[in-house]
């Protein structure tokens, strides 16, 4: 069963004021904060208890993050052995990497692992940690899967920078998102060299900025509009209507995924229909053109949030990780709402270490539906643990 969660609660004071000769109870206006992204809360100031807004908690992506946790901080133990020039860190050098507090959850992975990490040294030699043989094995091949992806890769970087004000991106920005569109740590130095006829690197307002070099309208093409058109829907000419569950097949809806617990009235399917029908301006064009009070470039933004998510390997992100993009993007000062609102579209879960925006149409359950090599081979790695609580986030592709 689904069960509700409150989003919004008053958590501050509330105060007594004279009105008119009468004393009203007046809430303030909290502020939610969820990752980075804050919105502000308005309340009536009647002597009501105040209305309180519900969001249906999905388990099964709930739990999608919940098994994440042993998992990422195996593969980010890894990066950071496979980052160093002797493919080893010392243990004594782990807190710089990592810092004090975190060093003993890896130095705990490192001890119930024994299958992923070999710690070796002794007799004057400072103690270090490197990947196993088997280990070492699969990573390589991990690696060659990347070379392999590289076209796939490079194309999602520029169809990131097309989505961006000026097709220009902070280098710092990309790099927190680096591990999410599969590409390498080292990305500038390895990959943006070997293709200078798409990127460059420029100082922009101060900032070292990747610029798209040049705009190629066959990539303009949203994942949402290629799903539409494999399924003939974009080519089709057949009346249809808006389904109970808010989907409707039309050139310019997105698939609705609500969860079993909600139940929408008449008011909220017209609303629904309304919405789905509405024409909006691609994510690809250039957002200095629009305002964000017009109902399609709002509607826009849902498509920008989109695929935004999808050009990345798991279809999800951290709230921190899309507030980064705030500026280049044009995304509305309240984010968190537009996310609540397509609650069809998006999850917002706070399992895991940090709350996450997961793409709900990607995932089947606790599954994602299409899996690339690279996770392919993440999923192998992990399975080199040989337990059973880490083993279960790993399925099969689709």
């Amino acid at each position: 069963m689904h069960k509700c969660v409150m989003v919004f609660s008053l958590i501050e004071s509330r105060k007594w004021f004279t009105v008119n000769g009468r004393q009203r109870l007046c809430h303030p206006l909290p502020y939610l904060r969820v990752g980075h992204m804050c919105i502000q809360i308005m309340f009536k100031t009647s002597g009501g208890r105040p209305k309180k807004k519900m969001y249906y908690r999905v388990n099964d992506l709930d739990r999608v993050m919940e098994l994440q946790k042993k998992p990422s901080l195996i593969l980010r133990l890894k990066s950071i052995i496979q980052s160093q020039r002797k493919q080893c860190v010392l243990l004594r050098d782990l807190e710089k990497e990592v810092g004090f507090v975190q060093k003993w959850n890896f130095m705990g992975i490192i001890e119930k692992y024994p299958m992923i990490f070999r710690v070796t040294g002794g007799n004057g030699t400072p103690p270090m940690v490197m990947l196993t043989e088997k280990a070492d094995k699969i990573a390589l091949e991990e690696d060659k899967a990347r070379v392999q992806m590289e076209p796939i890769l490079v194309k999602n970087l520029r169809k990131l920078l097309m989505l961006s004000v000026d097709c220009t991106l902070p280098l710092e920005t990309i790099q927190l998102i680096e591990n999410d569109l599969g590409l390498p740590n080292d990305f500038r130095q390895s990959l943006i060299p070997k293709y200078p006829q798409f990127f460059s690197v420029k100082d922009v307002n101060g900032r070292t900025s990747l610029q798209l070099e040049n705009w190629d309208s066959y990539l303009a093409v949203t994942a949402r509009e290629e799903r539409l058109a494999c399924e003939g829907i974009l080519t089709s000419k057949e009346k249809v209507r808006v389904l109970k569950d808010g989907n409707y097949f039309g050139p310019f809806a997105f698939r609705m995924h609500y969860p079993a617990g909600f139940r929408p009235n008449m008011n909220y399917l017209k609303e629904i229909q309304k919405w789905q029908k509405m024409e909006f301006p691609s994510p690809y064009l250039n957002a200095k053109g629009f305002e964000l009070a017009d109902p399609k470039a709002q509607k826009r933004v849902v498509a920008v949030l989109h695929e935004l998510l999808s050009l990345t390997m798991e279809k999800r992100l951290t709230s921190a990780q899309i507030d980064a993009f705030h500026t280049e993007l044009r995304l509305p000062a309240r984010l968190l709402l537009c996310l609540i609102k397509q609650h069809g579209i998006f999850y917002i879960t706070n399992k895991g270490v940090r709350s996450t925006v997961i793409l709900k149409e990607a995932y089947d359950g606790s599954n994602l539906i299409c899996k690339c090599p690279l996770l392919l081979f993440r999923d192998k790695f992990i399975a080199l643990t040989g337990r059973s609580d880490i083993d279960s986030c790993i399925s099969a592709p689709t």
